[in-house]
């Protein structure tokens, strides 16, 4: 099963994350299909990039959102 999901990036007390497309069964760090943008919790700027029409094509394949990433974009 293919799922949207963050993969945490950065240094221990500044996390970074990444949203990308990956198997359901590679670990959260590890494999992924492709990388769809960024969340950066600290930044108050730039806080949030991501390409919506990536997402809606992997959404349309049969993708599963996580919760973080659905109350993220939505």
């Amino acid at each position: 099963m293919v799922k949207i999901r963050l993969s945490r990036k950065g240094i221990r007390k500044k996390p970074f994350y990444q949203i990308i497309v990956t198997n359901s069964r590679n670990s959260r760090d590890g494999r992924f299909i492709e990388k769809l943008g960024y969340f950066d919790p600290l930044n108050l700027n730039k806080r949030l990039h991501f390409n919506k029409n990536r997402i809606d094509f992997w959404i349309s394949k049969g993708a599963i959102l996580s919760k973080r990433v659905y109350s993220l974009i939505r």
